[in-house]
């Protein structure tokens, strides 16, 4: 098995922290590992935000249904999907709609967006796994796509001087596990999941 593949196999949620702080570097480090990250025709549809502020963390945490890892994590990390992005990046004169998603639906960008954020997310998450730092996805928030805790959400917008048009996709918590213990991967079985050439046709991987 690869580094990379052993890498992944251990990697595992973490939800409680240690007091002890980030080094800048590190941060650094994983904010790079998702600036690098793949993107649809290199439009980068995402913003950053390294949270550390224990008012900032607070109030996501409030935002996240009072998860207590969003406020206990010594940094957090708000990953924003930018809509605007696709305009500025000048591809409006791609009118194939299989290249452009402004020509594909009513939500073509917003949906694309999203999906874009993904990839960044998994970088940052393996990277900091790389450096010995724990990790957490935090899906459940208020947002336009949950619909939930709309004034919390505005007050995060507000104070994260986000653009109406900007959308959180998702939190991620970071800080070093409080009681390290193996991961406890349960997943399903390769042939459930991986098929030949069609549904319901087992590999000879």
């Amino acid at each position: 098995m690869s580094e990379l593949l052993d890498l992944i196999k251990s990697r595992k949620s973490v939800r409680q922290y240690t007091g002890k702080h980030i080094p800048d570097e590190d941060l650094k480090k994983i904010l790079e590992a998702g600036r690098l990250a793949p993107s649809w025709m290199n439009v980068q549809c995402w913003k950053f935000i390294l949270v550390k502020s224990q008012e900032n963390k607070d109030l996501l945490s409030e935002l996240s249904v009072g998860q207590p890892q969003v406020k206990n994590a010594d940094a957090v990390i708000v990953c924003v999907a930018d809509p605007d992005s696709w305009e500025e990046a000048k591809i409006t004169h791609i009118q194939k709609p299989a290249l452009n998603p402004a020509l594909q639906c009513e939500n073509g960008i917003l949906i694309r967006s999203l999906e874009q954020v993904i990839y960044p997310v998994s970088y940052m998450m393996l990277e900091a796994a790389s450096l010995g730092i724990g990790s957490c996805i935090i899906g459940a928030f208020g947002s336009e796509i949950t619909g939930v805790l709309p004034e919390i959400y505005s007050q995060v917008k507000q104070k994260l001087n986000l653009k109406d048009t900007q959308i959180i996709s998702t939190i991620i918590t970071l800080g070093y596990e409080e009681n390290p213990a193996p991961a406890d991967k349960k997943r399903k079985d390769f042939n459930e999941v991986i098929y030949m050439e069609k549904i319901g046709e087992k590999t000879n991987l």
